[in-house]
């Protein structure tokens, strides 16, 4: 199904199936998706953007057994759609099994958060910019939200227009969602491991206005 309210194209957001969410995600995957490179990218993307300052609130959406954050933060709150996933992950004090693609919304107060992170999933979103104006939300003002991606995904759940563009194109996919968002800053667009060998990894991310 396509969001009809982006200026994206006809089909932009179809997939290959189309079948419930929910069925896809039900057996857990107690695996990662990025190498340990990419992995150590985000971790360090992560540490510099504040994600795990002492004092702040994070929350990780599209989330799993483990967050990728170098350290714990002052509090993590994760979504995701595995329970199982879920309450493996150790540096969490709370999750919500929440699937966005049926109801883009989240079960939390108004900025209730200092940043929100989303890996290798921005890329099976069909309503992107109903979550990102969810983010806003969620997010207290001067607040991040970081989006990283790399070229592995299943193809299978992966919005059409994503399959279908070069690793430039998606990252100005994702500065399109932020961009097309109220209330987000111009966002920043970096190849965080450039020259090493294995999964490239890329991010997207803003802050909420003050």
């Amino acid at each position: 199904m396509s969001d009809q309210t982006t200026p994206f194209p006809d089909g932009f957001f179809d997939r290959q199936d189309e079948t419930e969410d929910a069925r896809f995600y039900s057996t857990e995957r107690l695996v990662t998706h990025i190498d340990n490179s990419a992995i150590a990218a985000v971790s360090n993307l992560y540490d510099e953007l504040g994600l795990t300052d002492s004092n702040t609130r994070v929350l990780d959406i599209c989330s799993s057994w483990i967050s990728h954050l170098p350290s714990k933060p002052g509090h993590l709150t994760i979504t995701g759609m595995n329970s199982t996933e879920l309450a493996a992950n150790t540096m969490a004090e709370e999750w919500a099994v929440v699937d966005l693609n049926d109801q883009p919304n989240l079960p939390f107060e108004d900025a209730a958060f200092d940043a929100c992170c989303c890996c290798v999933s921005v890329d099976y979103l069909i309503k992107p910019l109903a979550v990102f104006e969810e983010i806003v939300r969620v997010l207290r003002p001067g607040g991040v939200f970081v989006c990283t991606f790399s070229n592995r995904c299943f193809p299978s759940k992966a919005i059409r227009g994503w399959l279908e563009a070069d690793e430039r194109g998606r990252c100005a996919i994702v500065a399109a969602y932020f961009a097309l968002t109220k209330d987000f800053d111009k966002p920043e667009v970096r190849h965080c491991n450039p020259g090493e060998s294995g999964d490239p990894l890329f991010a997207v991310w803003a802050k909420k206005k003050r």
